[in-house]
Parts: structure tokens; sequence; C-alpha cells
């Protein structure tokens, strides 16, 4: 894998009428069903809507919890698996509805928990909770696996008071699964599709986190990302993606790949939206050492830092030198940093960040250091599922892939599960020379040094390249510029803003910075979303040009 490749590798990270598993192909669906005619265009009365005005009609008494989830419930059966198939969604929560009329009597009783009461979110697929729904990063190999305890995250989802409405789609095993893989494609859930082009493809490995919000399938979305798979959807799919500094979220309980890149993060239609689900899932978890460094850097609202005016007298840094962008983006982006500066940001242009150029730092490097974290983080996740594991190794899920060649892989391979496989353990000098060499590069003598150089807030660069057609016999077409790396190989915060279009494709702008610089990039964020207002929810046309 070249350095282009690595940095474009932004794929990383992972029915019933309402509830329950939804199978990969609409078999039940009645051809002359309204449903099976539906284009995904029809008025929908929760379209675009904000946590704001949820929670302000379920206040007025205009909603409640429960009929809000319906109506997503409805949505999703429409066009996740008919009208559109935007296959998003691989199973919905079969106790939704119970838990929406809890918290609305909840609410008539004692008011609500806080901003996300009643508000329904989808998780994605290697997110663990301990109800009636599976964790299984889209493969069949862990189908019909329930964890023995949730995650942080779904406990202080519940604990907030939202409603953990389904599990999304995502590239299997968060795309670290086979060389020609296909973003979005999982043995559980198959392809999902581009909203803004249905034969495009929507990028991972959080692809149905991505399409679900953007297609207003639900009110809220969570991804994970390792290499871009928050930024990447959040880009391709016209949404606000934010990725945490490692360790602000808590990872106990979400499937693996690596304990010094992985982070949750929210995916919504609106930065404020993100703001709110950022602050809801902070906290110190004995279950994730990381953690710890987060107490006196984390907030429980991140709302306050939200400002109109966000970008006067901020100084922003222009990195100019992520190779392989489209230059219709590049002009895309060429007006958002005017748009920067007619908000009233100081540009510091170019802003260009150190050792760009070195493929070993930004290619090699990292695929050393994910083979060798992989295989120790994945096998204390079989671990973690006790003795009835449906598969208890790494050895046995390669194992079993290749015994159900035909369901698993139809369209690629598992070469990144073999090489991780032959990778030794963490004890081993090469990875931990690798590790230190490319944290290093990114951290203090990248990102760091960039920032002090320039006295900077914040950087910025497009966030990726418009979506591909989705191909299943080459794979994802990964050349293509990206701007996630190296934030993600740092641990450090990252935020995507919809920027604007090229050929009815939404493309992002990212802005990124230092170690728990949340606050800061949450503000200089906010004022752009606020100066500009670029997204336009997606259509479902068939393909483009």
């Amino acid at each position: 894998m070249d350095r282009r490749h690595f940095l474009g590798y932004s794929a990383l990270g992972s029915a019933t009428l309402l509830t329950g598993p939804i199978g990969c192909a609409p078999a039940h669906a009645p051809e002359d069903s309204a449903m099976t005619r539906q284009t995904g265009n029809e008025p929908f009365e929760l379209h675009e809507a904000t946590v704001a005005e949820l929670q302000e009609g379920m206040e007025s008494g205009q909603r409640t919890a429960r009929a809000i989830t319906e109506m997503y419930l409805a949505r999703i059966e429409a066009l996740n698996r008919r009208g559109p198939e935007l296959r998003a969604i691989i199973e919905t929560n079969p106790e939704a509805l119970s838990i929406a009329d809890e918290l609305d009597a909840e609410r008539q009783s004692s008011g609500p928990r806080g901003p996300l009461h009643g508000i329904p979110v989808a998780i994605k697929d290697n997110i663990d909770t301990h109800d009636q729904m599976t964790t299984t990063a889209g493969s069949l190999a862990l189908e019909g696996s329930i964890p023995l305890q949730d995650s942080f995250v779904a406990q202080k989802l519940r604990e907030a008071g939202a409603i953990i409405l389904a599990k999304a789609n995502m590239s299997e095993w968060a795309y670290w699964r086979g060389f020609k893989a296909s973003s979005g494609w999982s043995g559980r859930g198959g392809q999902c599709r581009n909203a803004y082009a249905l034969n495009r493809n929507p990028c991972g490995s959080s692809s149905g986190s991505g399409v679900a919000g953007s297609a207003n399938l639900v009110a809220l979305t969570i991804g994970t990302e390792t290499g871009g798979s928050i930024m990447c959807p959040s880009s391709i799919n016209g949404l606000v993606g934010i990725k945490p500094t490692v360790g602000l979220w808590s990872r106990a309980g979400i499937i693996p790949i690596s304990h010094s890149q992985d982070t949750a993060g929210p995916m919504t239609r609106t930065l404020r939206d993100g703001a709110v689900l950022l602050g809801a899932i902070t906290g110190v978890d004995p279950r994730d050492k990381a953690t710890a460094a987060s107490e006196g850097n984390a907030h429980t609202d991140y709302t306050q830092f939200l400002d109109e005016d966000g970008l006067r007298g901020a100084r922003i840094g222009v990195a100019r030198n992520f190779p392989d962008f489209d230059e219709r983006v590049l002009a895309v982006f060429d007006q958002a940093v005017e748009d920067l500066k007619a908000a009233g940001a100081e540009v510091v242009d170019p802003a260009n960040i150190p050792s760009m150029d070195n493929a070993n730092v930004f290619s090699e490097l990292p695929t050393r250091v994910l083979n060798y974290e992989f295989k120790a983080n994945i096998n204390k996740y079989f671990e973690s599922l006790g003795p009835d594991a449906p598969v208890k190794s790494l050895t046995e899920l390669i194992a079993f892939n290749d015994a159900n060649r035909d369901r698993e892989m139809p369209f690629f391979g598992q070469e990144r599960l073999i090489a991780s496989e032959e990778a030794g353990p963490l004890t081993d000098p090469a990875y931990l020379e690798a590790l230190s060499t490319i944290q290093r590069h990114a951290r203090t003598e990248g990102i760091d040094a960039l920032m002090a150089a320039h006295n900077l807030d914040a950087i910025v660069a497009p966030t990726r390249d418009p979506a591909w057609l989705t191909d299943h016999i080459m794979g994802d077409r990964l050349q293509g510029g990206s701007s996630a790396g190296v934030a993600a190989i740092a641990g450090y915060p990252d935020i995507s803003i919809p920027m604007g279009f090229v050929s009815g494709l939404p493309v992002g702008i990212s802005f990124f910075g230092a170690r728990w610089s949340e606050p800061t990039l949450l503000k200089v964020a906010y004022g752009y979303e606020h100066a500009t207002n670029r997204r336009q929810a997606p259509t479902f046309v068939e393909t483009l040009g």
C-alpha cells in the first residue's frame, strides 16, 4: 500500500414492519406495496429534524417519543430494504417502542433527563448492546452474538434517555478484511448505498451510520473511526462528523482494530446535534485506560462552545500538501477558505503538514501497527463474549470465512485478517518502533509543531474526494485525496463539515488540531457552518451524469 492509499484509507474503522432483524434481501416485500414504490422524496414529517426541534415537540405535547420512534421505524422500513434499498440499517430494536413509552411516562412524571431524552439513535454494528439486538461487525461469523454487557457508549446513551433504535450497516470488520473490499458491504447487511446517487459508494467503515443519518432514517447516528471511518462517510454523505481525541469516549465494548487509534464519535446533520451527543458519552471508564487522561479535559456539555461568530480572530492554517485531491474539490475548498476569511478568520495559507511526503511514516508503518494491534485486540474481544462466543479467536474467524466463502467472500478475500494473524505480539520491537515513529511524526513533529509554529487554533483541509462508483470486482477507488490520516494516527480530534458539492455529490471540510482541542474546533467549525450552511438532503437518484 503506497502513501496515497493510506491517506485515502478512509474506509477504516466498522424485516418486520417496525422492529427486529432485517435480512439481506427484501424477500417479503409485496410488489404492489405503496412502500415498494417510494422514492425517498415523499414528504416526511421529521425531515431534517434537529434534537432541539424534537425536544420542543415533546415538551409542547405535540409529539411523543413513541410517535417519533414510530415515524423513524416506518421510514427505515420504507427506504432501507424497499424504495431506494439503502441497506443502511442491519437490524432494529424490538424494544424500541416499549422504551419510548417508558421515557414518555418518565417525562410526564419527573421531566426529561436531558437533551437526548426520547431521541432515537442508530449505532454502528460494532458497538455492543446487551439487549435483543446482536453485535456482529457485519460478519456472519458473529451472527446471533449478544455481548455480556453494554458498551460504555450504549450505557451512556441509555443513561441520557436516548432510544437505541437500530444497528447500522458497516464495512465488515471495519474494513480490516480484504484488499479489494467495497466500503459499506458486509455479509449480514449487503451493500449499503449512497443516498445522493444509489450507484455510488457511501464510504466506510461507518457507511450505514452515514447513510442513515443523511437520509433521515433516524435522528442521530454514531460511527467509529480508526483511519477515517467517521470523516469519510460524513463528508461523502453530507453530514457533520466528529472524531474525538482518543480517550474522550471509552472504547470498551466496541469491536476493535487499534487501541492507539480507535474511537467512536457523532455523525449528525448539524454540528449542534453532534455537540449534544459528544458531551453525553464522555466520562472516565475503568474498562478503557485511555479515558483516564480525559479527566479535566472532557465536558458534559459541548454546546457551550458553539459560537456563530467563532471564526472572528481565529488563526486557521490551510494544509495544502495532502496529495491527489480532485481539482474540483480543491476549487470548492478554495471557496471555503475565502468563506473563512469573510467570517473573520486570520488565515495562514499554506500551513503544510510536515513529513507528508514520507511514505514510510504515512503508509507502510501505520499498516504494520494496525496488523499487530488488530490481532491482539480482536482476540481479547472474542474472549469478552464468554464461553458461548460464536468464534473464539482470529484463527477461528479466518477458518469460518474459508468455510463460508460463498456467503462471506463472494467479492473479496480476507488478506488483512491473514496478515494480522501472522503478526507477532505487542512486545515485538518492530511494532514498538513503528508505533513510536508514526506517532512522533503525526503528533510532536506534525500537528503540534505546525500549530506552534504559526500559533494556530485549527488546521483545515478538504476531508475527502467525492463518492466513487461501487465496484464489487475491483473494490474501492482509494487513490483520491483524503486528509483524515494524520489526525487519526495522532489520536487527535477532527471535525468534518459539509462545504459544497461536486457534480451533485457532497464534499466536506475538516477542522483538526491538538489533543483535547474539541472546544476550539467546535467553536471555529460552528462559525463556518453558520456562515455557509452547505448541507442539502439527498434525493436518492439512481445515478449522476
